[in-house]
């Protein structure tokens, strides 16, 4: 019999140690797109599922669980990205001509993981550029991203970038639905040449050659050359693979011992981005550690449809992923002291705290228990007065 306290698949409790360093991290990186200018907001985790599905395509909407609201009988998700959130808030509660910048960190719920290990209950953390349309607002986006990762430990990034352009230029003039037009780019997506094949069979030849041609323009620098030979000559790619170079040139200033690279047929997400995207990969991780770019149309269902970059990242799978790269770091050892009714020993473990220690105050009966916690000092009495001093190491054990 299966038992009531299992929890749903790819849903899972963070235990203490887990969730000390995800909280560890959470506010470093809230500290760092702080020190980027960007506001933290706290959207509902529930709202009216068209709210919450602005301009994001079907994607989100499969991966968006549904309700009908008791009180009011309409129709409220659980959101799935809060994206589309944070542009109604900047379109309906602030309304700044100028630019907004605002960042976030909280709980997500997918109806599938992404993944055999993913977690349906993402923590995200983003951050949101409104009111920019230049490359400046995505560059800044961007180098937020790759300072959030080092914060997070990681030194060796690598950084892809491609841009949604690149296949509306292409396929400029070709009549396809809107069905056929998503699984081309998910077979683009998957370098699966023979489903690309079979989706353009009925397209002009110069839209089928270039197709094909997306499929072989993934690697280095080299790339861009060889795009602007392979690919048709429109203004609208033209421009795309500038502003790729351009964002390339800034970010290898910036971050020299940065990987970059370029796969213009991974259109992940093309129903939602409307320019420039990229992912960020560990140099040891399959999976991309914060993914984002450009989606202007996001605010359209608001009524105030404004350029907006940003990005987003599951701070539990990059919390484990830090554990796996540099190996789990041990918590900060606390002070132990003993329990008492004293004034003069509870006045001292207030002060420790107070100063940012953590005190560990061994209850009556659970002395012996106490010695296995991390302890390196204690408040002990000496000569009438509560001082404190260093624990003896524990014993090396030798195997």
């Amino acid at each position: 019999m299966m038992s009531a306290w299992l929890l749903p698949e790819h849903i899972a409790d963070v235990l203490p140690a887990q969730a000390r360093r995800i909280e560890a991290m959470r506010r470093r990186l809230l500290d760092c797109a702080q020190g980027y200018g960007y506001e933290l907001v706290m959207p509902p985790l529930l709202e009216h599922v068209e709210s919450l599905l602005s301009g994001t395509g079907s994607d989100l909407d499969l991966q968006t669980f549904k309700l009908v609201d008791q009180m009011s009988g309409r129709q409220l998700g659980l959101r799935a990205d809060t994206t589309p959130q944070a542009a109604r808030i900047d379109a309906h509660l602030l309304n700044h001509d100028g630019v907004t910048r605002l960042c976030y960190c909280g709980p997500v719920l997918h109806t599938r993981a992404a993944g055999l290990r993913a977690s349906r209950e993402p923590l995200q953390f983003g951050a949101e550029l409104f009111g920019h349309a230049g490359l400046e607002a995505d560059l800044e986006v961007q180098e937020l991203a790759l300072d959030c990762l080092q914060l997070a430990g990681f030194d060796a990034l690598v950084i892809d970038l491609a841009d949604a352009r690149v296949l509306r230029g292409v396929l400029a003039g070709a009549a396809l639905d809107a069905a056929r037009l998503t699984e081309l780019a998910q077979a683009l997506a998957q370098k699966d040449a023979a489903t690309v094949a079979a989706l353009s069979a009925g397209l002009a030849e110069p839209t089928r050659s270039a197709l094909q041609a997306l499929l072989r323009l993934y690697g280095g620098a080299e790339v861009l050359a060889a795009a602007r030979k392979a690919l048709p000559a429109r203004p609208l790619i033209h421009d795309a693979l500038d502003q790729l170079d351009w964002l390339a040139r800034h970010l290898s200033a910036a971050y020299p011992s940065l990987s970059i690279g370029f796969d213009l047929s991974d259109m992940s997400g093309y129903a939602y981005y409307s320019g420039a995207r990229f992912a960020i990969y560990g140099a040891e991780s399959s999976d991309a550690l914060a993914r984002g770019g450009r989606y202007d149309e996001v605010g359209a269902v608001f009524g105030r449809n404004r350029p907006a970059v940003g990005f987003s990242l599951d701070l539990k799978a990059l919390a484990d992923a830090a554990d796996t790269a540099r190996g789990i770091a041990p918590p900060a050892a606390a002070i132990r002291a003993p329990w008492g009714e004293d004034a003069a020993l509870r006045a001292a473990v207030r002060r420790l705290r107070e100063r940012g220690e953590t005190v560990l105050a061994v209850l009556p009966g659970h002395e012996v228990e106490a010695r296995s916690i991390l302890c390196d000092r204690e408040l002990a009495a000496v000569d009438g007065q509560w001082v404190l001093r260093a624990l003896p190491a524990p014993p090396e054990t030798l195997s």
